[in-house]
């Protein structure tokens, strides 16, 4: 027995990698639909009970956060859910209430921002997974309507459920997506959403649409000619967004880790009107998110790359996250590590622009103006969710999987393992702020350029310098160098800094336009500024 204890625990690695990897285009749920993957098939006689025993304790210790404790950091709230294993997923806040998805018990809850508490917790009316202790069905986005009406999403049922506040009354629409994942609305009131492991959109008409049927909900086929070379059981929406001022929907295709594109959908001609192929490299694109110029900014969740598409252009602009911090692993540097941007939000009064990074452990956000990237160390982890050494108290993810931006600032979110959601309060300014002399420049492969980078403090800083780059998926530098001045810094209030960075692309490396990005941090957060450098 002890054999079989250490064999499970050896490949735990393996099979959470695997899990995230078909997290990345948003089929956790097909992953892990049950523990008894993890666990000796059960065996007859008196034996079974012990067997199924086994298989819900190891179903807990991965899903439910048994044992984790509510935490915070100066920027970052955590709030334990009011009933044990809730695996809460979609999530919707207006600042006042924040609503949330028990994946698990099949329950619709709120918290009342202002008095700090969870309120009722009101049971969906069907949620077969709920009598059972190791099944889940994956509710993926929850938005609400100008009418106090709650949507969210039904992955096992294949359905669209809304929630009447003023009635307190449940409504569930059957539909023909798959894995259903992503909603929206246009200006007139009608509700747009996709499913992974779908390739259409659908559009319901809440003035017409009954209760218990798909009566008011139609489906546009999306053209997938550009995935001809690719197998079209791996072909799938990411997720769709409206832009409700110009009347036409943005949807994220992709064949994951092999092709990505962009898709216009024309609502006032009912037509698809353009048809994007996205970069190389961009080949799991999942969120979608409109800026206050109109640019379109997009997530890939098989990378730690986010960019930008220019609408007037034409061109893509990429930036990426920090390389994943080695906390995640126990302190080890894994130079093969992903930080897998996932869902994207703009803040409602803000030019802010908030995403989670899935297995980089944190809430970021990032000013498209000021090409600023913020980010939020969630301070959660599971072990069972990352390469992580037997029996390690530090080491894992929290599972932070959808967020939610409000106009004070905030930005909501669910740890879908940890059985709790969290706040990032993005209106406390963090202590410094980066900026470099120069944000474009030149160099020729092999050839050295410095760049020297501004870091003011507002109170008392202790941290570390910080760069990556767009030269490799995962934001290493590859082949190319790059070195700091100083590595440490320390600061007082009121203190300024100039430290030098000098970069070299090395020989081999593709010549081209690159993102350099570059700032500091602390175990709490980091700030990176981008620097454009033409490669010659």
């Amino acid at each position: 027995m002890a054999g079989k204890r250490r064999e499970k625990k050896s490949s735990r690695s393996s099979s959470s990698k695997k899990i995230i990897a078909y997290a990345a285009i948003g089929i956790i749920a097909l992953a892990a639909v049950s523990v008894t993957a993890f666990a000796p098939k059960p065996p007859v006689g008196d034996r079974e009970a012990e067997s199924q025993q086994q298989a819900l304790l190891l179903f807990q210790e991965r899903y439910c956060g048994t044992g984790g404790q509510v935490m915070t950091t100066s920027y970052l709230t955590e709030f334990g859910l009011p009933s044990n294993c809730e695996m809460p997923l979609a999530i919707e806040a207006d600042g006042e209430r924040v609503w949330y998805v028990s994946t698990k018990n099949g329950a619709l809850g709120s918290f009342n921002v202002a008095e700090g508490r969870f309120e009722q917790e009101r049971q969906i009316p069907s949620w077969p997974t709920r009598s059972n202790p190791t099944l889940f069905s994956m509710a993926w986005s929850a938005k609400a309507d100008n009418n106090g009406n709650i949507w969210f999403t039904d992955e096992r049922q294949r359905a669209l459920w809304r929630f009447n506040e003023s009635q307190e009354t449940f409504s569930m629409f059957p539909i023909a997506a798959q894995l259903p994942s992503s909603i929206a609305f246009d200006s007139q009131g009608k509700i747009y959403f996709s499913g992974v492991q779908s390739t259409s959109i659908f559009i319901g008409d809440p003035a017409i649409m009954k209760d218990g049927t798909p009566e008011g909900i139609t489906e546009v086929h999306l053209p997938l000619d550009g995935f001809s070379e690719n197998d079209r059981k791996f072909v799938t929406t990411g997720s769709l967004i409206v832009d409700q001022q110009n009347n036409k929907v943005w949807v994220s295709l992709l064949a994951f880790q092999k092709k990505g594109q962009l898709v216009l959908y024309d609502i006032a001609s009912a037509s698809v009107e353009r048809v994007i192929d996205l970069p190389t490299d961009i080949t799991s694109p999942v969120g979608l998110v409109l800026d206050a110029s109109g640019d379109l900014w997009i997530t890939d969740h098989g990378t730690n790359i986010f960019a930008k598409y220019d609408q007037t252009t034409g061109e893509f602009e990429k930036f990426v996250t920090s390389v994943a911090s080695p906390r995640i692993y126990a302190g080890r540097d894994l130079p093969n590590a992903y930080t897998l941007p996932y869902w994207i939000e703009r803040s409602p009064d803000s030019p802010l622009l908030w995403f989670n990074q899935h297995t980089g452990n944190k809430i970021s956000s990032f000013d498209p103006e000021k090409l600023v990237l913020t980010e939020y160390w969630v301070p959660s982890q599971n072990s069972n969710w990352a390469s992580c050494p037997a029996d390690s108290d530090s080491c894992g993810i929290a599972n932070a999987l959808q967020i939610s931006s409000t106009s004070d600032g905030q930005t909501w979110f669910t740890e879908w393992t940890q059985n709790k959601i969290g706040l990032v309060d993005g209106s406390k300014p963090v202590p410094i702020s980066v900026s470099v002399q120069q944000e474009e420049m030149t160099v020729s492969r092999g050839d050295s350029v410095e760049i020297r980078v501004n870091v003011d403090s507002t109170s008392d800083f202790d941290g570390t310098m910080m760069a990556a780059s767009t030269l490799t998926p995962n934001g290493r530098l590859g082949n190319s160098t790059g070195i700091f001045s100083e590595q440490s810094i320390s600061m007082h209030g009121g203190e300024s800094k100039q430290i030098s960075y000098v970069f070299t692309p090395a020989e081999g490396v593709q010549p081209g336009r690159q993102t350099v990005m570059i700032g500091a941090g602390d175990d709490e957060f980091s700030v990176l500024k981008a620097v454009m450098i033409n490669i010659l």
